[in-house]
């Protein structure tokens, strides 16, 4: 059932779409009722002769940190690690921080495009693509980390199983080995995944290039795509099979992830609410990471009419509701650690909160408890200077609390006489803010040269899409003349 968006004999442009009404159900994309038009928005970002001067400006930002990214780490490598800010027992701080946030960015691209398409959520159209193309690029920055945290970045290949003369195999009982099979696995499919769907889009993009350049690029990626019917068999075969296989990768690679913490003996980190709740907190900053992206690229690209308030709107319910779970996971902490009665457990929450950390943990949970409960309000759920400003708060947050659980709880392990505080060197800093740079880079010449927004699944969901559209128009008017005058 569509809905009747304009007063009659007002030709106004709609903005808001999230009015939910009983009997009515509001588009997902807004002001169009042609297909040519969907394409026409979308392709014009990729064949514009001129890019805005916003693109320009942030590219040269993420350039110039992407270039201090590349310094550090050749300081680094040619240096080795003691230009961390590392000590004993703090052997992990920054590098495994930035690895572990880095791949939950990732979490809520592949939620989006894999189980909310499994579940038939059609709201997920407008904005599957960047969010898909942000798991490639955050899992891109993740991989870094463990590559550069082990010293000898040159002998990092000894982590995959490959024979060699020397019969070294790697551990098979660590997790830290786990982390490479899960992550490499996570990033695999997801590449497969965002390219199968972005093969008819490149198709289009070819057969209305203009350029022999961008005929040949584009026609290169597109693989030879027609549009047949076999084509578009093929391939939703296809899109379906990835779906189900990346669906179990959203629970597994940060599960994982959280092994390197939960099977070890350090008070702080062993303890199985880890796998859920990590996921959870990646799930959690994804989105967030999704709507500070969405925001600012909607407005300077003019996509506001195929990422609406509506797809805003239910990224910022997600978010509320990982939130809340988030917190319940802090509360259970604490609480099993009271319960359990290990004065060393009870010990690592207790320095948590009021030990020489507790700024970093009351900033974690401020912006990561408290700050989500403002989207119950509905006026702050659809304003877009405010959950733009909440969902930076939610990625510094989340951010501190990877810091907060491995640098907290290796400061102030079993020994007094070997605590330590860590403080991080200007490499540390540079590398982290450097690490943003790259996946600026990154996102911004996909937004540049690659379609941002699935111009096939978005015109799927239109009412246009469908075959019977206009019969009931039609019939009405036929039944009433009343009817026809309304119309």
């Amino acid at each position: 059932m569509t809905s009747i968006n304009l007063e009659p004999g007002v030709n106004r442009p709609i903005t808001d779409n999230t009015d939910d009404q009983p009997g009515v159900r509001q588009p997902l994309v807004l002001n169009m009722d042609r297909f040519n038009q969907v394409t026409q928005q979308v392709c014009q970002v990729a064949e514009a002769r001129r890019t805005p001067m916003a693109w320009y400006v942030c590219f040269a930002a993420a350039l110039g940190l992407m270039g201090l990214l590349g310094f550090c780490v050749l300081y680094l490598i040619v240096t080795g690690v003691g230009v961390w800010g590392l000590n004993n027992p703090v052997m992990w701080a920054y590098d495994i921080t930035n690895f572990v946030f880095w791949v939950g960015i990732g979490h809520a691209g592949t939620l989006i495009s894999a189980i909310l398409f499994l579940f038939r959520q059609k709201w997920r159209t407008g904005i599957n693509r960047f969010a898909e193309a942000m798991t490639i690029f955050a899992v891109i920055c993740a991989g870094l980390f463990p590559g550069i945290h082990v010293g000898r970045v040159w002998v990092v290949y000894w982590l995959f199983p490959l024979p060699n003369q020397m019969e070294m195999w790697p551990q098979f009982r660590s997790p830290l080995l786990w982390d490479v099979f899960a992550v490499g696995t996570y990033f695999t499919v997801s590449l497969l995944f965002w390219f199968t769907g972005l093969v008819p889009d490149l198709a289009t993009i070819r057969d209305r290039a203009k350029g022999k350049i961008q005929q040949v690029v584009y026609g290169a990626f597109a693989l030879g795509w027609r549009g047949s019917n076999r084509h578009w068999h093929r391939y939703e075969r296809a899109y379906l099979l990835l779906a189900a296989l990346s669906t179990p990768l959203v629970l597994s690679v940060h599960s994982v992830v959280s092994f390197d913490f939960a099977t070890s003996q350090l008070p702080g980190w062993h303890t199985t609410i880890f796998p859920p709740y990590f996921v959870a907190g990646a799930v959690f900053s994804g989105f967030a990471m999704v709507v500070t992206l969405a925001v600012p690229a909607r407005e300077i690209f003019g996509l506001k009419n195929l990422i609406t308030l509506r797809h805003l709107d239910n990224m910022n319910k997600v978010i509320l509701v990982t939130g809340c779970m988030v917190g319940y996971a802090y509360a259970m902490e604490f609480f099993i650690a009271w319960y359990s009665g290990a004065i060393y457990e009870k010990f690592a929450f207790l320095n948590r909160a009021f030990g020489q950390y507790w700024w970093a943990y009351f900033l974690m949970v401020s912006c990561n408890v408290i700050t989500p409960q403002l989207f119950w309000f509905k006026a702050l759920r659809t304003s877009i200077p405010m959950m733009f400003i909440l969902s930076l708060f939610v990625n510094v947050g989340m951010w501190f609390e990877r810091f907060v659980i491995i640098v907290s709880s290796l400061a102030n392990d079993f020994l007094p006489s070997s605590w330590d505080v860590f403080t991080p060197t200007w490499v540390d800093i540079g590398t982290f803010f450097g690490s943003f740079g790259l996946f600026m880079v990154l996102f911004l010449l996909f937004c540049r040269f690659v379609p941002m927004v699935a111009i096939a699944e978005v015109k799927a969901v239109m009412p246009q899409a469908d075959p019977h559209f206009g019969e009931d128009q039609h019939d009405e008017a036929h039944e009433s003349p009343a009817a026809e005058v309304r119309s």
